[in-house]
């Protein structure tokens, strides 16, 4: 029997360079030899900003100098955070060093909002209460300093919420990134306030449950990610992925949603300046200038 031949691949719809990756982590080492191509190739596939993750001080102090300004690649910001998953590992006073960073570090200024943070209960390696309160100290932070929150969450989504609330979250601004619940917990989230960040498992053919939250939530709530270098969004799915490959998904948000992919790649950019406190694009060099 012959092999089944796989269908073209299709282009991602051509965008207009005012869009906003809000999560990515290049500083993964599937990046190391091909950094400055994937900023390239985010460009050019209308990428104008971008949100570089870090996760620990230690990657940070690593990282940043790998993302000057410099024509013909999106401007870059940063968030910094400890992942649930990863918390057990540091010290109680990695926080006070964090915190440091935030105020008085290097680049301090390109520091737009504290995450990734939050609980998640699929990897068992962190005990919960450990989660839970490296979950507390990091909002806190992030209060303290006026900052976002950006929260990770898997297999928790009830006690997330519930420590939110407690902790007097409701109106505060907090960004649920990599969203991939279902209409009710979506309107969960924006009735407390908060926006969401889609990625590229939008696409995935069986998730339905997804689209139909993303057709649901207020546009003016919504973000959009790749979460790079994990969940390429389909037909890509499997290969590493990247911020260029964004068209995929806002495609099949625009679809879900009945409205145009560029439309819509506008207003998400719009919505994570606006989150982020970025600036607006140049038009004189399609750059953006940090406020």
């Amino acid at each position: 029997m012959s092999a089944k031949k796989r269908p073209p691949l299709l282009p991602p719809p051509a965008l207009p360079r005012v869009g906003v990756e809000t999560h990515a982590h290049l500083d993964d080492g599937r990046f190391q030899q091909d950094l400055e191509q994937t900023l390239a190739r985010a460009a050019a596939a209308g990428v104008a900003c971008l949100g570089q993750v870090f996760l620990s001080p230690d990657a940070w102090e690593a990282g940043r100098e790998r993302f000057p300004s410099a024509p013909g690649r999106p401007e870059v910001f940063f968030l910094l955070g400890i992942h649930p998953a990863e918390a057990h590992t540091f010290p109680p006073d990695v926080l006070d060093r964090i915190r440091t960073i935030f105020v008085s570090g290097p680049q301090a200024s390109r520091l737009r909002a504290v995450g990734e943070i939050g609980l998640d209960y699929h990897w068992k390696g962190c005990p919960v209460p450990v989660q839970k309160d490296f979950f507390r100290r990091q909002l806190r932070l992030a209060r303290d300093l006026g900052l976002p929150a950006v929260i990770h969450c898997r297999e928790a989504e009830m006690d997330a919420l519930a420590l939110l609330l407690a902790e007097g979250f409701a109106g505060r601004p907090l960004l649920w990134h990599c969203f991939g619940g279902d209409r009710d917990l979506a309107l969960r989230i924006v009735e407390a306030g908060w926006h969401l960040s889609i990625p590229g498992t939008v696409t995935y053919p069986a998730n339905e449950a997804l689209r139909g939250a993303v057709a649901a939530v207020p546009e003016d709530r919504l973000l959009v990610e790749t979460d790079c270098p994990y969940l390429a969004p389909h037909p890509l799915r499997g290969q590493r992925n990247e911020p260029a490959f964004l068209g995929y998904t806002i495609a099949a948000m625009a679809k879900a949603r009945g409205t145009d992919p560029a439309s819509l790649w506008a207003a998400c950019g719009e919505n994570a300046r606006r989150f982020f406190r970025l600036g607006r694009p140049d038009s004189s060099n399609s750059r953006l200038k940090m406020l």
